[in-house]
């Protein structure tokens, strides 16, 4: 996932105008996209969709396009444009948005767009996975639980990103529980050969299957770090070891690599 930062944390609040005003045509942006794959099943579950330049440059592009007084469109625009190509691609698996919760002023109201656009491109709800990053400093915790909360409510799966390299870690599972979480590449980096690594993450899932929440290894890159990941139980898998982001189209990840 890609993390936006920017530098007035006490950013005010928007009004109900700013989904009436939001403008989807305001960045230069599209998407590639990176299979999300169950290894039990050999099957591409999912697909992340990664926010690009027009012709394919990289997050850097477009984060330069973003900043404290259009932070709320982009969420907004990434949200609607990402369902419009993965309709567009015909995409038949689940679809991994990701937003910034400082960006969400009322979950309730801010998610009116993102169900406005499933309804016109006919893409499910339930195919819908939002990921926050745990990595974000989120300005109140509380806030982050009503999103969350929220966005199950309404029938979307809900995921936490970048897992153990954060600012909350477990303390954020004893706040609430997310259908699953993404292992932080730092921790998947030569898992094999860390015992450090192991251990911790060992106990994650340990944890997890005690909260009834799936993990998701990401950022796997190297078949020794998946076959000890897969050897411990962990099922879901992302990551270049499986296939690379695919601007504008959706890589397929052969059989032999599971």
């Amino acid at each position: 996932m890609q993390t936006i930062k920017l530098h007035n944390a006490d950013a005010p609040e928007l009004g109900c105008g700013a989904c009436r005003d939001n403008d989807e045509h305001k960045f230069d942006l599209s998407f590639a996209f990176q299979p999300i794959v169950r290894a039990s099943t050999r099957a591409i579950v999912s697909y992340e969709a990664l926010a690009r330049g027009p012709e394919g440059q990289g997050f850097a592009y477009v984060r330069n396009q973003i900043n404290d007084n259009n932070l709320y469109n982009f969420d907004q625009t990434c949200r609607v444009r990402a369902i419009e190509l993965a309709t567009r691609l015909n995409l038949k698996v689940a679809l991994n948005i990701n937003f910034t919760p400082n960006a969400v002023y009322r979950p309730e109201l801010c998610i009116r767009t993102t169900l406005a656009a499933a309804k016109e491109y006919g893409f499910p709800v339930e195919m819908i996975h939002f990921e926050v990053t745990e990595s974000e400093e989120v300005r109140e915790k509380t806030h982050l639980v009503s999103i969350i909360e929220t966005y199950k409510k309404l029938g979307f799966t809900t995921v936490i990103d970048d897992f153990g390299a954060g600012f909350s870690g477990l303390n954020l599972l004893a706040e609430f529980q997310p259908d699953y979480i993404k292992i932080d590449r730092a921790l998947i980096d030569y898992v094999d050969q860390k015992p450090a690594r192991q251990a911790i993450i060992q106990g994650v899932i340990l944890t997890c299957r005690k909260l009834n929440i799936d993990i998701l290894a990401e950022g796997v890159e190297r078949e020794e770090e998946y076959r000890w990941l897969a050897n411990e139980g962990v099922d879901l898998f992302q990551g270049y070891y499986f296939a690379r982001p695919g601007f504008e189209h959706l890589p397929e990840v052969p059989d032999e690599l599971f």
